[in-house]
């Protein structure tokens, strides 16, 4: 579930969302009637995710409504995966002492630095103590998996000062960590300011240096680097509900600009709280426009989203969805000598190696289809 709204808009975020807060009353009861004409889409969820914007400008009081909302509508098995985002700023302890009562069982603190000038750059409306408060109170408050955001990149930034945001994450013991590279989007107010040339970005050496070094220092701290950007205390601490992207499971998204799929077909919402709140007023369902997969946009998928992970893909299991070889002979240096640095084979799966999950948005279009077969070129 998207949640359109943030006291002060990040400079940086591209994601749908308003500052103005006088339409959550009539945004929740959209919502509200979107999850009632939602409700036989599918037979049955395990993950619910609540994120935005920021989620945590909702009071208790909302968030309790919109998952009795929820458990009435749909069948949510028993020990889902209850995900909110939080603000540090929002993170007083009775607030997130009432989220565990209602139900919430897995926190995601956008905490994204733990320096003050990289907070300030970014337009974050916390601080530093802050972030150290919300994650202390996380745990005080009963939450037993705690994950943070943090992102690297930022003008300024050092490798040893990125690092020593680390060494502070990790000293806090939270159960995940996700791990962004700061990305400039022309359509943002941080956007038109790099395009003025009032900030110089990091080269791409420098990213890739960054990368490596995250995920050579969390390893090293007991984290499973297992996806591009995630990172987690084991498996099992690991966010069951992105997964789920990267696996082509079903998902409904609610909310405006929310997407969803089908396992087909894929569906999205229009990016506006005006036309969210008048499709709904007129009892119909939010959705802007559609898209069908063709076989060929599913195994260019299958691909891409499973060199995301440190699991990859299932080379007996693509051979037998698409009816095509993802490796021609089954060897990685016979067919292509330069990916033996980005791919290894593991127990018949084909994974990235780091290497590869620091370039793995590029990765896949190594591999390319034709009418037969598909192949590393």
């Amino acid at each position: 579930m998207h949640i359109p709204f943030c006291r002060r808009k990040c400079p940086y975020c591209s994601f749908f969302s308003e500052t103005s807060l006088d339409r959550i009353p009539i945004f929740l009861k959209s919502l509200y009637r979107e999850i009632e004409l939602s409700r036989s889409f599918f037979s049955a969820f395990d993950t619910i995710y609540i994120g935005g914007g920021t989620p945590s400008v909702l009071a208790a009081g909302h968030l309790e409504n919109i998952l009795n909302h929820v458990l009435r509508s749909f069948c949510i098995s028993s020990g889902a995966e209850i995900t909110l985002e939080i603000n540090p700023a929002d993170a007083c302890l009775d607030y997130l002492k009432s989220l565990a009562k209602l139900g919430f069982n897995r926190l995601n603190i956008g905490v994204q630095s733990f320096d003050d000038h990289a907070l300030s750059f970014l337009g974050r409306r916390h601080d530093r103590k802050q972030a150290l408060h919300s994650i202390n109170a996380a745990f005080e408050a009963g939450f037993d998996n705690v994950g943070i955001d943090l992102i690297y990149g930022i003008p300024g930034q050092d490798m040893p000062l990125w690092l020593d945001g680390l060494r502070q994450a990790v000293s806090l013991h939270p159960c995940h960590l996700s791990c962004y590279q700061l990305t400039i989007e022309s359509d943002t107010p941080l956007g038109r300011r790099y395009k003025e040339k009032a900030f110089a970005m990091p080269s791409e050496d420098e990213h890739y240096n960054f990368f490596m070094a995250t995920s050579e220092f969390l390893e090293s701290h007991g984290y499973i680097h297992y996806e591009v950007s995630n990172f987690a205390k084991g498996m099992a601490l690991s966010s069951l509900h992105n997964q789920k992207y990267w696996a082509h499971t079903p998902y409904l998204g609610l909310g405006p600009s929310a997407h969803s799929f089908d396992g087909g077909k894929r569906w999205w919402n229009y990016r506006s709280i005006s036309e969210y709140i008048k499709a709904l007023g007129k009892g119909s369902l939010p959705i802007e426009d559609s898209e069908t997969l063709t076989e060929e946009q599913w195994k260019l998928e299958t691909v891409f989203l499973g060199l995301r992970t440190a699991r990859g893909i299932h080379l007996p299991g693509f051979s037998r969805r698409y009816r095509c070889e993802l490796l021609s002979g089954g060897n990685i240096s016979k067919t292509n000598k330069k990916a033996a640095k980005f791919l290894e084979i593991k127990d018949d799966y084909l994974c990235p190696t780091r290497a590869g999950l620091a370039v793995a948005d590029g990765l896949a279009s190594i591999l390319c289809f034709n009418t037969f077969s598909l192949k590393l070129i």
